[in-house]
């Protein structure tokens, strides 16, 4: 292994000093570490020291010189998942600054379609970035803001979500339903309630007489 030239350190020295400092979260020691290799063209192409490159310009908030090495490079594939995550976590925190407000499920699902992963961290193939369980909360925190979504919405919600369209359909149709059910339920309960208050004398109020059921004393009405 040779040397690099006024350094003191092989290149898988320095690649093996730069996985440590990752993996130890030693982050602003690993940016002074990049920063004092020689002007070595073969070195700075090597692998780890690509990805320590990334994990620091991330960190730092340096999101143009992230995805300048991401989109520059090919990686191989054990390495794609730690660089997914830094490519589509930073393009969340930029739209999550130019929002102002958190991404959820959708608006995340919209980011990726828009900002798709390079084929330099990606092997091709679909990527399942939501799970079942959480396809539920997903649909409850858009009926809060929105019970009728459009036909798009819904296309996007089952991307985000992993369901059918006709399954996200059918959830919000349910679940107006059940909530219009719910409201009824409860306006019948105050109507009674209000119908329940004593009329003047301490006898029951009309309404009250008839839900108990003196309704039936009362003369039928003859129709022609």
């Amino acid at each position: 292994m040779a040397m690099l030239p006024a350094f003191g350190f092989t290149q898988e020295q320095v690649a093996c000093v730069c996985e440590v400092l990752q993996q130890g979260g030693n982050i602003e020691r690993l940016g002074r570490f990049l920063w004092s290799l020689p002007a070595c063209e073969h070195l700075h192409k090597n692998e780890s020291v690509l990805k320590a490159k990334a994990v620091v310009a991330f960190h730092r908030g340096n999101f143009r010189e992230l995805y300048k090495i991401l989109e520059s490079h090919q990686f191989s594939p054990h390495n794609h998942p730690k660089l997914q995550q830094l490519w589509l976590k930073a393009h969340y925190i930029e739209a999550e600054k130019l929002r102002g407000r958190p991404l959820g499920a959708v608006g995340k699902y919209r980011v990726r379609r828009k900002f798709p992963l390079p084929r330099t961290i990606w092997d091709g193939e679909e990527t399942s970035y939501c799970f079942k369980e959480k396809s539920r909360s997903v649909l409850r925190e858009w009926y809060a803001h929105n019970p009728y979504p459009s036909p798009r919405e819904k296309r996007e919600l089952a991307e985000a979500t992993g369901l059918t369209t006709t399954q996200v359909s059918n959830w919000f149709k349910n679940r107006r339903q059940r909530d219009r059910a719910a409201e009824a339920k409860e306006r019948y309960g105050e109507n009674n309630e209000n119908s329940g208050v004593n009329a003047p004398g301490g006898q029951p109020a009309l309404g009250s007489a008839m839900h108990n059921g003196g309704s039936k004393h009362l003369p039928a009405r003859k129709f022609r």
